[in-house]
């Protein structure tokens, strides 16, 4: 079983934006040295989720200067708002730099705030996504030989006469991960060979719903579709070796009554960096013609559920261990979400040393 660390944190102002991504830098340098398998980074835009998240492929390049055993991985590429052609090259630029360790997680749709920014309509995202993804894939597999690839989609227009340079540093390149939200990119994934990233449920859901029972049915489905679509047993094992769930919050104390009280304290700063960002999330639907979900409650029981794991390293071993059970290759877990101040820093590093100690090592 894999466990990768979530890249991110949050910049509440441009003073902030420097000393976040330094210590996300930090982050990711511990997060090799105690053996996680890799780091992930988002790809968000203007909310200061995560600074260096406007451009995570450049962040992952600085990276793998200084990374040597370690992937690296995209949780998720907004596919939409990268023209076609430069993601095609810069995907493969990366898969040179990191030694075929790359992992690009892939999906439609971010906030239309982000979406606005860049001239991109929230409403067709996901046919965007599917027009450019199918020319990305043209476009890896064109020879310098063949004839010129023309495309014209619904955002650009143009031809690609000789090849994508860099090739990709492995051929072919399967290291696509579509979230498998919808059943048509569920199953575009088991048909491809991509190994995928399974929700815990598609929102809105009943308070009453259990997150594990849905990441059961999803990551079943997908299973049994790669499983029935042909591929080698070598590509089956890498699907499900890195197929991914995520946590965005995971706090490990040497307690449970310890980790209780400190996610409290954790998730009070994050609520207060979200809320004043909700205002601005609310004028880019409005410019966007689109009214979203009501505003997430960090707090609420179903929320702590779907996207916390907290506890002593007992408590969160027995969690984990469901998801060995069921077959979940790679969990993904966010140590610093939220405000990075000296005390968020502090409970991070306590919490990360604790499951690579005596978390981790069950599992491997």
């Amino acid at each position: 079983m894999r466990f990768s660390v979530f890249l991110v944190g949050r910049s509440t102002a441009p003073q902030e934006d420097k000393p976040v991504m330094d210590a996300l830098v930090n982050h990711a340098r511990q997060a090799e040295e105690l053996g996680f398998d890799a780091v992930f980074m988002p790809d968000h835009h203007f909310t200061g989720y995560a600074p260096m998240s406007s451009d995570p492929f450049m962040f992952a390049a600085h990276l793998a200067g200084q990374l040597k055993r370690i992937h690296f991985g995209m949780s998720v590429t907004t596919v939409p708002l990268h023209h076609p052609v430069r993601f095609a090259e810069r995907v493969n630029l990366l898969d040179q730099l990191t030694e075929g360790r790359l992992l690009v997680g892939i999906g439609s749709g971010t906030t239309p705030e982000e979406m606005i920014g860049f001239g991109v309509n929230y409403k067709e995202a996901s046919a965007l996504m599917q027009e450019n993804l199918d020319l990305v894939l043209k476009l890896w597999d064109k020879q310098i030989e063949d004839e010129p690839i023309s495309f014209e989609t619904s955002h650009y227009k143009g031809a690609v006469v000789q090849r994508i340079v860099p090739t990709a540093y492995q051929r072919p390149f399967n290291r696509i991960m579509p979230v498998a939200l919808r059943e048509t990119s569920m199953q575009r994934a088991a048909d491809m060979g991509w190994p995928a990233f399974i929700p815990a449920f598609t929102p809105p859901v009943a308070a009453s719903a259990e997150p594990f029972e849905h990441l059961t049915r999803y990551f079943t489905r997908y299973r049994d579709a790669l499983q029935a679509a042909g591929h080698t047993q070598d590509v089956v094992n890498h699907c499900l070796s890195w197929t991914t769930h995520t946590y965005q919050c995971v706090h490990v104390a040497p307690t449970d009554e310890q980790a209780e009280e400190e996610l409290q304290i954790i998730l009070a700063a994050y609520k207060q960096a979200i809320d004043r960002e909700h205002a601005y999330n609310k004028r880019g639907e409005k410019l966007s013609g689109v009214e979203l979900h009501p505003h997430p409650d960090c707090f609420s029981r179903e929320w702590i559920k779907t996207w916390c794991l907290h506890g002593s390293p007992d408590t969160v071993a027995a969690e984990l261990e469901k998801h060995r059970q069921l077959g979940i290759g790679n969990v993904l877990m966010g140590f610093t979400n939220g405000p990075l101040t000296a005390e968020r820093l502090k409970y991070t590093n306590q919490s990360i040393e604790l499951f690579a100690r005596e978390v981790m090592p069950r599992f491997q």
